[in-house]
């Protein structure tokens, strides 16, 4: 007897440790699970789940029951569906899918009705997996049977709207053009590597999870600003930047002023479960950084979190991402102007074009396109943290486009820096992305070949269209004034050719017996458009008067050579035609009516013609292609009077002429 009260004595005893042993774990999940440390929440998770040897079942669930009293003081746990459930979002938090999905299958199955998102988060882990018609099925799925009209309902609609654009991105026929590479695995070692910063070209600054032993505390997991060496794809001496950077306090991404003597810097830390971050300044002291300094209110708000800062190439607009509660929603991308110390002198937000009520985040702007590219998760895309592109300047923003498949994935894609600085922004990209890791971010390089821009036009007559052959085409950059391309039409009138980047550009056509004219050749908006058809370019045939023409409209002051102003338009469109008309030259005639000494008339009949050569070689005229002639009063073309002797105004009038005459085309 007493055999086997010692016996049931040693398995109730072993029992109750077996119970404290499982409680512990579970006890420890949920701490590391309030904390936000979702990597120990899941190994704690994980522990407690494969220590329990009964079933679930539905019945048992009991929210936060009580498993164990400890000092006589009821400790609440969660029960073992909410530890399933918590295990899920843990692996999710972490961007393994590939383990949350399962888990949250399993609570489906068990209690869909308790834990009602838990159908939406397993669409989203299917999403991030690649199973794209299953995640389509699922996501409807969730629509069908959840009941309340709220953030999770908009999202899952966009989510059906991101499975299909995913699909077509996967289509796209320009995919052979792209190179994306993971970074060498120096730079992708244990943790996350994120967040990269150009210095001087050459040199790399980017923040990682690495373990480093040169801290005698949290080894792993801490956020450290690092530098390495970068050349011809080949990384080198990595090392932490020489800045303080204390134990326990995370280094999140960064950048430099234009003249490398400033470093902004994100730093956080974590206060009772929650993330607390803000941007510091910090100076170049020689080789090191001195200790960094917080910015003031006016970039971190009181009780908001700052970060992610982007200084522009004027060195005085800092962009910057920002919870506050005067944006639109989540975080929201802002800018600061500051002076030559750092130091804000005003804020705004970057306004409803950019930012939504979603979050973005990660701004960087690349100067040679005035291209605005952020991170954001609340739009149409390929899912999670997507990039966005947007043309102009602070204040002008277009309408933010998704840089679509292979820049993004179907998971996180977030920090972007470009070392490009011509019109190819996806020259020399190196970007933080989850794509190809179960937890963390790693840095992939992309880059992206663009083939040379295709132009084409064809040059008719203006009279019937029809198509010239043999005309000159001169292609002008009309920045810099130089010709780009030269070319004759073919037999159907068309010309193309091709440049690296489209430019402000115009085409000059000319042909024999043709008057020369010139064609506009606009940019088109998206820099990425294969090639552009130039507006028809017609020229009109050259008609070579019989006799001298007459300008309209060519007036002098009152007896002198002065020519008034309203004669300009006249003689422009004169130099006009002979601009067009390299090979034409002509003789500038004057007349005068009969009233005054025939020698005078004379005199003054050759200074106006002579006056209006002048003009011409001032519009560019070659001298040498014009002559000049005064006929005073000789070549009357109507009567000065009246056959009864009277005065003839009207005659007059028109024998006060000015005319030219081609005499050689």
């Amino acid at each position: 007897m007493k055999k086997i009260l010692f016996t049931s004595a040693l398995l109730l005893s072993g029992m109750m440790s077996f119970a404290q042993f499982t409680y512990n774990y579970l006890k420890a999940a949920d701490q590391y699970y309030s904390k936000e440390d979702y990597n120990s929440a899941a190994t704690y998770y994980e522990k407690y789940l494969g220590s329990r040897t009964k079933t679930v079942k539905p019945d048992t669930y009991k929210p936060y029951a009580a498993v164990s009293v400890v000092k006589n003081k009821t400790v609440k746990v969660s029960s073992e569906q909410q530890a399933v459930y918590k295990l899920a979002e843990s692996y999710r938090n972490l961007h393994n899918y590939g383990k949350a999905a399962p888990y949250y299958e399993s609570v489906m199955e068990l209690d869909k009705t308790s834990f009602p998102l838990a159908s939406y988060y397993y669409a989203v882990s299917l999403r991030a997996l690649a199973k794209y018609e299953e995640a389509t099925q699922a996501f409807k799925n969730f629509l069908d049977g959840y009941t309340a009209n709220d953030k999770f309902t908009e999202a899952a609609k966009r989510e059906l709207q991101n499975l299909e654009f995913i699909m077509a991105q996967l289509n796209k026929k320009d995919l052979s053009e792209y190179s994306v590479k993971k970074a060498p695995p120096a730079l992708n070692t244990t943790g996350a590597s994120y967040a990269p910063l150009w210095s001087n070209g050459s040199t790399l600054i980017f923040t990682s999870t690495r373990p480093d032993s040169s801290f005698q505390k949290n080894h792993t997991y801490i956020n450290r600003l690092y530098t390495a060496s970068y050349e011809a794809g080949e990384v080198s001496g990595i090392r932490l930047l020489k800045l303080d950077q204390p134990e326990g306090l995370h280094q999140g991404a960064a950048c430099l002023s234009p003249n490398g003597e400033l470093l902004f810097l994100t730093r956080w830390h974590i206060d009772h479960g929650k993330k607390v971050s803000a941007i510091y300044v910090s100076r170049k002291n020689g080789d090191n950084w001195s200790d960094p300094v917080v910015m003031d209110a006016l970039v971190n708000s009181a009780g908001n979190n700052t970060q992610q800062p982007y200084l522009l190439e004027d060195g005085k607009t800092l962009l910057y991402a920002s919870d506050r509660a005067d944006g639109y929603g989540g975080f929201d991308l802002w800018y600061a102007t500051i002076d030559e110390s750092g130091k804000p002198l005003q804020t705004a937000n970057l306004g409803e074009v950019i930012n939504t009520a979603g979050n973005e985040q990660a701004p960087f702007y690349h100067a040679a396109t005035k291209t605005l590219i952020f991170s954001a998760d609340n739009r149409v895309g390929m899912g999670g943290y997507d990039f966005f592109s947007s043309k102009g300047n602070i204040g002008t923003w277009k309408a933010p486009v998704n840089m679509g498949y292979p820049v993004n994935s179907v998971k996180d894609d977030i920090y972007f820096t470009s070392r490009s600085n011509n019109k190819n922004l996806l020259d020399e990209v190196l970007l933080g992305t989850d794509r190809a890791a179960e937890c963390c971010l790693e840095l992939f390089f992309v880059h992206k070949n663009r083939p040379p821009k295709q132009l084409s036009g064809i040059v008719v007559s203006c009279d019937n269209n029809t198509p010239l052959a043999g005309a000159a085409i001169n292609v002008i950059d009309t920045i810099s004034n130089k010709v780009v391309y030269t070319h004759t039409t073919a037999a159907d009138g068309s010309y193309a050719f091709t440049v690296e980047d489209f430019l402000p550009l115009k085409a000059v056509a000319n042909a024999d017996g043709y008057t020369t004219n010139t064609q506009q050749i606009t940019v088109p908006l998206n820099e990425d458009t294969a090639g552009v058809t130039v507006p028809v370019l017609c020229l009109a045939k050259l008609v070579t008067p019989e006799a001298p023409v007459v300008l309209e409209n060519v007036y002098y002051d009152f007896n002198k050579a002065t020519l008034q102003e309203g004669s300009f338009p006249s003689l422009d469109k004169l130099a006009e035609l002979l601009t067009a008309n390299p090979d034409m030259h002509i003789e500038l005639s004057a007349h005068t009516d009969s009233k005054g000494k025939p020698a005078f008339n004379q005199r003054l009949s050759e200074a106006r013609a002579k006056t209006c050569v002048e003009y011409l070689v001032s519009k560019g005229i070659d001298r040498s292609r014009l002559t000049y002639i005064g006929y005073g009063d000789t070549q009357p073309v109507a009567p000065n009077t009246l056959e009864d002797g009277s005065d003839n105004p009207e005659g007059r009038q028109k024998n006060r002429r000015t005319a030219f005459t081609i005499i050689k085309k």
